[in-house]
């Protein structure tokens, strides 16, 4: 790998981090409620587009600065069990639960949405 990669791949990944906090923030603040919202949006909206991408066939370059360095920052395992792991300890185990099971709900019916609108994106050749 080329010290550009390495260097695309860092900074894309800055920018995924702080467009993730600001999704984040702004959808919490939105809905006011403890269910870890800006989590999800922003998990869901990341899964989305690595859908569209994967659809799309990009590859190469591309692909590991777009799904590795930009949207592997924006998505956040850990803090999607973070937020799980502190509705449980609060006594909030059915939106523990929830989130858990809404989120790999959600991002399986979004990856495969993005997925299909990447391959009708896709040039078709011949």
């Amino acid at each position: 790998m080329s010290a550009g990669l390495w260097i695309g791949v860092a900074a894309l990944g800055g920018l995924g981090a702080v467009a993730r906090m600001l999704v984040t923030a702004s959808a919490d603040r939105r809905a006011a409620m403890p269910f870890p919202i800006g989590t999800l949006v922003a998990n869901l909206t990341g899964t989305f587009v690595v859908g569209v991408l994967a659809g799309a066939a990009v590859s190469g370059t591309a692909r590991t600065l777009l799904i590795t360095g930009l949207l592997g920052t924006f998505t956040t395992f850990s803090t999607w069990m973070l937020d799980t792991h502190r509705l449980a300890t609060e006594g909030r185990r059915g939106l523990a639960v929830l989130n858990v099971a809404g989120s790999l709900a959600a991002g399986l019916l979004v990856i495969w949405a993005g997925e299909r609108l990447g391959c009708a994106l896709r040039p078709q050749v011949g």
